[in-house]
Formats: structure tokens, sequence, C-alpha cells
């Protein structure tokens, strides 16, 4: 599959942007563990044309994350214009529009998911990101529609690739189910078998271990698969898929140990990137998955979660010694 002039091979698995998830720390580690291409958490176009600190620190990368995307959302098309420079000049591999966020706050200004209530102007500040980016690549994320009566997939991708769109993902929800229910994967189906459709399609939604990614493949004939909530605390899928794909055996999970010393080593990038601070604060999101499954790892969570300071996580986390730890059958 290629994004543009972008080869990721065969089969690739890309990591989903996911807010206050996908920091430079966490892509790092997704990538090591075999995603072939990771994002940015969603960017507020108006944050980027104001030059806000923390928009142009949720921009930066480093270069061992490539190919690497810089995705944005917003409701005008002078912001987006705006943002769209600003992002490139940063150098990405790729410019991601997010057409799928479901959340109100951003919906209810036309953003996200709320674009697709109105096709023209999705369309219209598709073209005009396309414009803004130049040589850089475009490509989209977005959702079945609003709503059950709003399904228009085909017809949405066949316009985005018409404006210039070098590939698009589709999570297969509406905005009205969020997270909710289970993913229609045969809208994806559907999708790949549009008369016309030449751009790589890319499916989302409850893969959550090889044998999902492989059945979405096999059953809805993606190009690619974006892994989200099932990478969090678990970036051993990307690794575990690809294996599994090669010679149809899964790997065995990684140790407790191995677990616990991962986790250390991603709390050391989250502080080497973002400060002490917020460098731990942002690490409360996953040590609820890195965790899951241990005996005893509730408590260990409970205290991790009462220090402000990365030196005694550490501490807990490594001399929480593998011998004494049983895995919850």
């Amino acid at each position: 599959m290629k994004i543009d002039q972008i080869d990721l091979g065969n089969r690739p698995l890309l990591l989903a942007p996911m807010e206050d998830v996908t920091d430079s720390p966490f892509r790092q580690i997704c990538r090591r563990k075999g995603a072939d291409i990771v994002y940015t958490e969603f960017i507020s176009s108006e944050a980027i044309i104001r030059d806000s600190d923390i928009a142009q620190h949720k921009m930066d990368f480093a270069e061992m994350e490539r190919p690497f995307g810089i995705q944005i959302f917003g409701g005008r098309e002078e912001a987006m214009e705006g943002a769209t420079k600003v992002a490139v000049a940063n150098n990405p591999d790729v410019v991601d529009i997010n057409f799928g966020c479901p959340v109100y706050k951003i919906v209810k200004k036309g953003a996200g998911a709320g674009c697709l209530k109105d096709l023209d102007m999705m369309e219209r500040m598709t073209g005009t990101v396309v414009d803004a980016a130049g040589d850089y690549p475009v490509t989209v994320k977005t959702r079945l529609g609003w709503d059950d009566q709003s399904i228009r997939i085909q017809e949405v991708a066949l316009m985005l690739q018409s404006v210039g769109v070098k590939a698009l993902t589709v999570h297969a929800r509406t905005r009205s189910q969020k997270y909710k229910g289970d993913a229609r994967w045969d809208y994806l189906k559907k999708l790949t078998d549009t008369p016309g459709l030449e751009i790589p399609i890319i499916g989302n939604g409850d893969v959550t271990s090889p044998e999902l990614a492989k059945k979405m493949f096999d059953e809805t004939g993606v190009d690619g698969v974006m892994i989200g909530r099932g990478a969090i605390g678990n970036p051993w899928i990307f690794e575990q898929t690809r294996h599994y794909f090669g010679t149809g055996e899964l790997l065995p999970d990684p140790t407790i140990q191995e677990r616990l010393e991962l986790c250390a080593e991603q709390l050391r990038l989250s502080v080497d990137h973002h400060g002490e601070r917020y460098g731990v604060i942002i690490m409360k999101k996953h040590y609820g998955q890195y965790l899951k499954g241990i005996r005893n790892g509730k408590k260990l969570r409970g205290e991790i979660m009462n220090e402000k300071e990365m030196k005694p996580i550490l501490e807990l986390l490594l001399n929480f010694k593998e011998e004494k730890l049983y895995a919850v059958a």
C-alpha cells in the first residue's frame, strides 16, 4: 500500500491518532514495535494559527517516528488553510484531516464528525487543505456518516479522491454511535468494492488482536488496518500481528517483567519529551492497560497515581518483581 510516494508495504498496520495518548513517546514505542505509520493526536487548527505552544509541542516528533503524520481539525476553512501551512513547515510525511471525532464540543463547531452534516463544506475544506499542503500528501480519517440515515461513505470517498486526498481511513461507526456498539465492517467491504475508487482504504474499529486484524483484511479487502485502543498499554500488538500474518502462529504475550520495563521506558521518554510534571501526568492514561490482568496490579497503579515525580514511579515499577506476581487466569 502506498500513500502517494510513501510505500508502507503489504497489509500495513497504522497507529490511530488518539487525544492525550499518541504523543511522541508512545509513537516512538509503537514504531519500534512494528507500527508502519503513526499520527499525532488531533490538533486544533485554531490553536495552530494562534501559535499556541501546546499545539506546536503536539507537532514535535523524533526522526525515528517516520513515516509520521500530523492530524488537524477545525470548522473554518481559513484556519485549516493556515494550520496546514504551519504543519507542513514542521516537515511531516503526511497531513491528515480529522473528519471523525464525535465529541460534542468539537462537532458543535462544525469540526470533526460535524463535517459529515455538510458534505459541500467537507469538500471545500479538503480542497483548501490539499492546496495549502503543496507537495505533502493529504489523508482523511472519517466515519460512516452522521447517523444511520446519512451514511454516504462511498460518495464521500469518491468526492475526497476527486479533490486530491491520497488515502482514506474509515472508523466503521457513525457519529451517533460514538464508540458504542460493534463497528460495521460490512460498510468497509462496500467501500472497497466501489467502482472508480482507487485511493487506499484503511479500516478502523474493533481491531484489538492479531486475529481481528487479519479478519478485517480478509473480510473487507481494506488496504491497511488502523489500530487505536487496542494498542494502549499493548504496543506489542503490531509485532504480534505482523508475526501472525507471516506464520499463522500467535506470539506469546509479553511477560510481566517486559510489560513493567516497557512502561518504565515510556515514562522516561514522556518526562524527557514533556518535562517531569506533565510527563508524569500524561502517563496516567497508560498504566491501567500495562498492568491489566496482573494480580495486585490495581494496588500498584493506585500507588503510582499518587506520585508526582518520575523516580519513585520507576522504583515502584521496576521493584515489583515478576516472581511475586501471578497472572489472573
